[in-house]
């Protein structure tokens, strides 16, 4: 089955052919973050609209690189939340019109289970079951994982997500939107024990986060320095250092409880922070010591794609899922409440 993907979630605009037989033929992505970087993050209309000026010639792009034609395409796959709604409209509105166009079956996709998924697309795949944990700008979620649609909510943030505190301690400390990679750079040129934030909600059982109380403790630290005149750039690396390894050790801490909990050794992550390079060699630690393996995907399949939104497709349509015509998508959608296949 020859499955066109489209992801439009939210600043990015991803497309990709997946084959069941071939795997994955070609993707593309469009990323805006340009675009939004002068406002300091995602202004929902303007990522609508650049969606629509991307879309099709991201299509005809991929088409090219597979040398597929459009009649060749079995089915289109596309994410139909959570995100902002606006951006999704045009990936589902846009799939729709195709599928009806040629004949074939649409079906949306839950966008964190294609960041869940998009391990599957190396050539090591995990194999069922394994403990998950789902890491972006919206999601900090750990998930035990049975099978595709086979979830159980262990543990989720309670109120920023990971990747949202990265982006908004950025922002406090006045870095270029997104923040992520921002404070993932000084944090290499960070000098080690210069700062020490707390790790939130490791001393209590349970395996939910918190990380507001963090960027509250880091932007103290930062006007603590900015009054003393010690903001240079040196003390921004040194905070940057300490901020990231407060949630790097608080995510491992929870991971490790959470293999313990289920009798698991087997860790997934996922999502845009699952790029971390100190949050990965982290958890492979981790791992090492509990003989057992963490699983990611490439760097650019961190991100949002049209691979991973393929791919999961491809496995609710050969299970017999599909969509009637009706343009229906959900800003808020639990991926508990997904059917099984």
């Amino acid at each position: 089955m020859l499955v066109l993907g489209l992801e439009t979630s939210c600043d990015e605009t991803g497309v990709a052919l997946y084959d069941s037989e071939r795997g994955l033929l070609a993707d593309a992505l469009f990323s805006q973050i340009d675009l939004h970087r002068v406002y300091g993050g995602v202004v929902p209309e303007l990522a609508s609209r650049d969606h629509v000026k991307r879309m099709l010639p991201l299509i005809r792009q991929v088409l090219a690189e597979a040398g597929c034609e459009a009649n060749q395409i079995d089915a289109v796959a596309y994410t139909a939340g959570p995100g902002l709604v606006g951006a999704l409209l045009v990936g589902a509105s846009c799939a729709q019109a195709m599928a009806f166009a040629w004949g074939v079956p649409a079906v949306g996709v839950h966008h964190m289970e294609g960041h869940l998924l998009a391990p599957m697309l190396e050539a090591q795949p995990p194999a069922f079951p394994f403990v998950a944990l789902l890491v972006s700008g919206g999601h900090t979620q750990l998930v035990r994982v049975d099978g595709i649609g086979r979830y159980g909510l262990l543990g989720e943030s309670v109120d920023d997500a990971a990747g949202e505190a990265f982006d908004k301690t950025a922002k406090l400390m006045g870095l270029r939107y997104p923040g992520g990679p921002e404070i993932a750079a000084l944090a290499e040129r960070g000098t080690p024990g210069r700062f020490n934030f707390p790790r939130p909600m490791t001393d209590r059982p349970g395996l939910d986060f918190s990380f507001s109380g963090l960027k509250t403790s880091t932007l103290t630290a930062w006007q603590q320095c900015q009054r003393a005149g010690d903001a240079d750039e040196q003390t921004r690396c040194d905070i940057a250092l300490g901020f990231q390894q407060a949630v790097v050790d608080t995510l491992t801490i929870k991971c490790r409880r959470a293999l313990l909990q289920t009798g698991l050794n087997s860790l997934v992550i996922a999502g845009g922070v699952s790029a971390n390079l100190a949050l990965r060699q982290s958890l492979e630690g981790m791992l090492a010591e509990l003989n057992g393996k963490v699983f990611y995907a490439r760097p650019r399949f961190c991100t949002d794609n049209g691979a991973m939104i393929a791919y999961a497709g491809c496995q609710r349509l050969m299970a017999g899922q599909q969509d009637g015509p009706a343009i229906s998508v959900q800003a808020r959608w639990p991926m508990e409440t997904l059917a099984a296949i």
